[in-house]
């Protein structure tokens, strides 16, 4: 991608987390790798989304990036500061510019404290402000989100769950964040709020500029709201590009499926409903491979033993920055059974 630095917010190269995992006794210990080398450009008022089923590590990058946990291996930078390598107290000045926004933001929100003091309470931790001016942010920021000022006094429990989301995005703008990891964030609410929010951090994006990591396993979520798109199975990126090319021409089998089993209101965009076999494989014992063999249709013997690198598709020269992980693609054996629609 031709990438003005000055303009990239974060920069990712070969992220890794890999945990340690205690098999019993007398076994060795087992290695999970929950990301495995991860690579990406995040630029300023720009969305990434982050697509895969749950347990394909996308809640795990969304932590790295948000330094709730620390990357095994990689280079995370931010503005071209790398936080893996700062010192603590450089870093925790730089955690306040990437905040995360949960899916259930009624398990992030601390019930017995009204709707006030969690949203001041980032203040209170980073900031020198008097109270007034802690209240006078909280409020300003409330009216942002679409929430009225007498709500400042009440509990969690007393709103909607479209509220609570509300309140949970309000928190992650308090401290003037310039990037957004949202994990999730609509999931948990019913379609008619789903796109009120979404709408709701699509207007937030203009007016602060924010950049967001927008991690889903819903494809029909982030079409409407990402530049571009990061397709992950099982700790690795399979397909990577502009949300034009993942809609419009994808290449990837898994990505196939997962907009196979997207609901589409236009006839001329569905698609031939593509069954995922099976389950995805444990991240304890992956398979040998291309990880995603096991439930492709198109898997042969190549795909079974060699581990497919994520490469442009040369099929497209007009593709430029296009990436796909996969023997099929690449050796042109997927053919025209994908582009077929219903």
């Amino acid at each position: 991608m031709s990438h003005n630095d000055n303009q990239l917010i974060l920069k990712a190269e070969n992220l890794k987390q890999h945990y340690q995992v205690k098999q019993g006794l007398f076994k060795p210990d087992a290695v999970v790798k929950a990301v495995d080398g991860i690579s990406f450009h995040l630029e300023k008022g720009k969305t990434l989304a982050v697509v895969g089923e749950s347990g394909c590590g996308k809640s795990t990058l969304g932590r790295m990036l948000t330094m709730i946990e620390t990357p095994t291996e990689g280079r995370l930078a931010h503005l071209g500061e790398d936080l893996l390598t700062l010192s603590k107290e450089a870093q925790a000045k730089l955690r306040q510019k990437i905040q995360i926004i949960f899916q259930n933001p009624y398990g992030s929100l601390n019930p017995r404290k009204k709707i006030g003091a969690i949203l001041e309470e980032p203040l209170v931790i980073n900031t020198k402000l008097s109270k007034a001016d802690r209240k006078a942010k909280a409020l300003e920021i409330m009216a942002k989100v679409g929430l009225k000022t007498e709500h400042y006094d009440r509990y969690p429990h007393m709103f909607s769950g479209g509220q609570r989301q509300r309140i949970a995005i309000a928190r992650g703008l308090m401290l003037d964040p310039n990037v957004i990891v949202a994990d999730e964030p609509v999931s948990a609410l019913d379609v008619s709020v789903q796109a009120q929010v979404l709408n709701l951090m699509m207007d937030l994006q203009q007016e602060f500029g924010l950049s967001y990591v927008f991690i889903s396993h819903d494809l029909s979520v982030v079409e409407h709201i990402a530049d571009d798109v990061m397709v992950m199975y099982l700790g690795k990126v399979v397909e990577q590009g502009t949300r034009e090319q993942l809609f419009n021409n994808p290449q990837h089998p898994y990505t196939l499926a997962l907009l196979s089993s997207t609901p589409q209101l236009s006839p001329e965009k569905r698609r031939v409903r593509i069954k995922l076999e099976g389950e995805l494989p444990s991240p304890l014992n992956p398979p040998s491979g291309c990880a995603f063999h096991g439930r492709c249709r198109y898997a042969n013997d190549r795909c079974r033993s060699e581990a497919p690198v994520l490469r442009l598709n040369h099929a497209n020269e007009q593709e430029k920055d296009h990436l796909i992980a996969c023997h099929a693609v690449e050796e042109n054996r997927i053919g025209a059974l994908s582009a077929q629609t219903v």
